[in-house]
């Protein structure tokens, strides 16, 4: 057997990332045209090139590394910053980049590009998360297209001999109506390349656009429908082998010994078995050989520590965890302060106080985790595998594998959903396993996590526990709102050491930077850590604090005798952009009523509303509850939303639809409970998810203010949860103050 040793690079600590490898790269074919914006070139592509000034790196994260290929046999290749998982990433760049070229989307093909220094454009890190794609590359894109169409309409005035001004573009083509005559860009991408470009290229204006704010059809639909879309565990290298893995029933125990060592060597397509950190895993000519192997093995493990939530001790549970939350006593930090809420709440006409807690979540993705390693016979090294931060995981794979970073490439295939799985969590990531079989094993490794295995070790979305205290004035209105919200988030955990702020902003957004017009604040933010492996979950920090936050202020609205629709209209008097929000949902809905009232098909319904603000965009959302078996059950989800400005509304809508959904099901059904140190779901017969029978009608207002433009593919799921609950309240006459709502049977009022 091999004992490949643990390294600290797939341990579970706490080291956040310090710093992300960025190299440049620069991929080019003969006769095309490669065009990037403000590219670090190496000396002897330079030299082939006259682009000036351009061609010199800017500072990294300033501009985006977009490639644009148009090559002569007229087909479009972009390789993107952004990872494609969904979310329609890949068709808004080619949008964006389009309008501007004057090409249609459709005869574009995009690529995830490699690590490069200046991919880093999301607020100087490269990452597709945090709903940032789109609004963090929406101007550079089109600059880039606009750049590349003034260089091929350049190439074309000198290739026929007429001004430059004489000509026009059209879907792929330059042409000189003077004469008739046309170019394809094809045609021209070789003059084209020898240009330099210019740095004053206008853009079109807003009025012009042919098809930005247009419901272009998806890049990848076609791909995705007929079975040729390719994922990570679709990826077959020449002479691999397959690897299953068992995980240590406790986190952060190790094999100490295994007894049928030999037995399961003996089984058919078994290669090799090896102990790798806090799992062994079987090496087999084909996965499900090296399932059963990995099944079969006979495995003693060092013990946890009995008790405590310092670490997953075999006491460790769920309950434990909350209860240790809620008993810190440990100083708040503050996050937001407003006036002087001390002094307010010693004026109070009323207080009102409450507690709110949401479980641990999986991601519980459909598509397994998998990674392949293959060591080429230089000793550099490829990996496939699904990620969110290609530089990161170079660098992680770099150390993992003892090599530099630029030894190490990292090839990004479609994701079969985000959610936030696909950043790296150390013991949740496979691909460290599979860079060690591989180096052991002398062959490229694919390691495939089973269902079971997956559920044991995805980092999940934290506990979380805050608490909150209003002070009403005589006209019922809240004149002040102490929170303290207590725990640890992703931010704090993986990325503490790069935005150094005591506040972990993953912790209190969704709670903090509100609209509503209470005069005095205060935000508390304590530390309590958490010993499993915690996790970005979509919408993240929002997706539990608007819900604490919304379904409060629904309490205060009954401590003050006032309906909750008009509360937060009357607390949003100064935001005419929220005010036309909620308004919009409450259109959308035929007209705000909160109930309990009877619908047409005679069921007692109520509705529930709530706002929400998150990643740049704002929210409205109204949903339409009854009681069925001591169930919720929601009939409809009225959703606006305000993203200041949208590329693609049809992708807008099917997000909003998306997150709604998931929004619901973390509402009504999910929880990750530890019960002994471990989790009790193993697969999804135990870890109930939304299905047809529980979904319902989702309507989508988009609205377009002006405002910067936001993100999309998480907004639309803070107000589920805070919109169903409150409707639930009304019908049932409590308040749920913990999720998912299954933990108790519901009954009206």
């Amino acid at each position: 057997m091999n004992d490949l040793s643990p390294l600290r690079a797939g341990g579970h600590d706490r080291e956040p990332v310090r710093n992300l490898s960025r190299r440049g790269f620069l991929g080019a074919a003969s006769g095309a045209l490669l065009l990037g914006v403000g590219l670090r070139l190496e000396p002897a592509v330079a030299q082939t090139r006259a682009e000036g000034p351009a061609a010199v790196a800017p500072k990294p994260g300033t501009r985006v590394a977009a490639f644009l290929e148009i090559r002569p046999d007229n087909s479009v290749r972009l390789l993107s910053p952004f990872v494609e998982g969904g979310q329609g990433i890949n068709t808004g760049l080619a949008q964006t980049i389009g309008e501007e070229l004057d090409l249609d989307p459709a005869r574009f093909a995009v690529e995830c590009a490699p690590p490069g220094p200046d991919y880093a454009v999301v607020n100087g890190l490269r990452m597709t998360g945090g709903s940032f794609s789109t609004r963090s590359s929406f101007e550079a894109m089109r600059r880039l297209g606009a750049t590349a169409r003034e260089m091929l309409l350049r190439a074309a005035a000198a290739k026929l001999a007429v001004p430059q001004a004489s000509l026009t573009t059209e879907d792929g083509r330059v042409i000189h109506a003077g004469s008739g005559r046309a170019l394809g860009y094809g045609e021209l991408a070789a003059a084209a390349l020898a240009l330099q470009p210019r740095d004053d290229v206008p853009l079109k204006a807003a009025k012009d656009f042919r098809w930005i704010g247009k419901p272009v059809a998806r890049l990848d639909m076609r791909d995705k429908s007929t079975g040729r879309a390719v994922y990570s565990i679709d990826i077959r290298i020449d002479g691999m082998l397959h690897a299953a893995v068992r995980h240590a029933p406790h986190l952060g125990t190790e094999p100490e010994a295994i007894a049928n060592e030999a037995e399961v060597r003996a089984l058919p397509g078994v290669q090799s078995i090896h102990r790798l950190p806090g799992a062994v895993a079987v090496v087999a000519d084909t996965w499900w050989r090296a399932r059963k192997g990995a099944d079969a093995l006979a495995v003693t493990w060092t013990k946890p520590a009995p008790e405590g939530v310092d670490t997953v001790s075999a006491g460790f549970s769920s309950a434990a965890m909350l209860a240790a939350l809620k008993d810190s006593t440990a100083p708040g930090i503050p996050a937001e302060q407003e006036g002087d809420p001390d002094s307010a709440f010693a004026k109070a006409t009323k207080v009102v106080e409450a507690e709110y807690d949401a479980p641990y979540l999986a991601h519980a993705q459909l598509e397994p985790p998998s990674a392949v390693a293959r060591f080429a016979a230089d000793g550099s090294l490829d990996l496939w595998l699904p990620n969110q931060m290609p530089e990161l995981f170079q660098q992680v794979a770099a150390k993992v594998a003892g090599l530099q970073p630029d030894d190490v490439r990292i090839h990004s295939p479609m994701l079969g959903g985000f959610f936030g799985r696909h950043f790296y969590y150390g013991p949740a990531s496979p691909f460290p396993q599979a860079i060690l079989l591989a180096k052991a094993t002398g062959r490229p490794v694919r390691v495939l996590w089973s269902r079971e295995e997956e559920f044991g070790m995805d980092a999940v979305r934290p506990l979380s526990f805050a608490r909150f205290k209003a002070a009403l004035g005589p006209d019922g209105l809240p004149v002040a709102l102490q929170t303290t919200a207590v725990g640890e988030g992703p931010i704090g955990r993986w990325f503490g050491a790069l935005f150094k702020s005591p506040v972990d902003s993953s912790v209190v957004e969704g709670l903090d930077k509100k609209p509503y017009a209470i005069p005095n604040r205060r935000l508390d933010y304590v530390k309590v850590p958490h010993p499993v492996t915690i996790a970005f979950w979509r919408s993240v920090g929002h997706s539990m604090n608007d819900y604490f936050y919304e379904s409060f202020l629904d309490e205060v609205a009954q401590a003050g005798g006032k309906d909750p629709f008009d509360l937060r209209m009357a607390l949003l008097t100064d935001s005419a952009r929220h005010r036309t929000l909620l308004q919009t949902v409450a259109d959308l809905a035929g007209g705000w009523r909160r109930g309990p009232f009877t619908a047409e098909d005679g069921t007692r319904r109520a509705r529930g509303v709530s706002m929400a603000s998150p990643f740049g965009s704002e929210t409205a959302t109204i949903a339409e509850v009854s009681l069925k078996d001591g169930e919720a059950r929601v009939h409809d989800l009225w959703i606006a939303i305000d993203p200041g400005s949208v590329v693609n509304p049809g992708i807008v809508k099917r997000q909003v639809e998306g997150a709604a959904a998931l929004g619901l099901s973390s509402t009504l059904l999910e929880q990750v409970v530890y019960e002994g140190g471990q989790r009790q779901a193993r697969n999804f017969d135990a870890y109930p998810i939304l299905d047809r029978e529980r979904m319902p009608r989702v309507h989508v207002a988009i609205v377009e203010s002006g405002a910067p433009m936001g993100g999309i593919g998480e907004p639309g799921l803070p107000g589920v949860p805070p919109a169903v609950v409150n409707a639930v309240a009304a019908l049932t006459g409590s308040r749920p103050r913990s999720l998912p709502l299954s933990k108790a049977r519901l009954s009206g009022a």
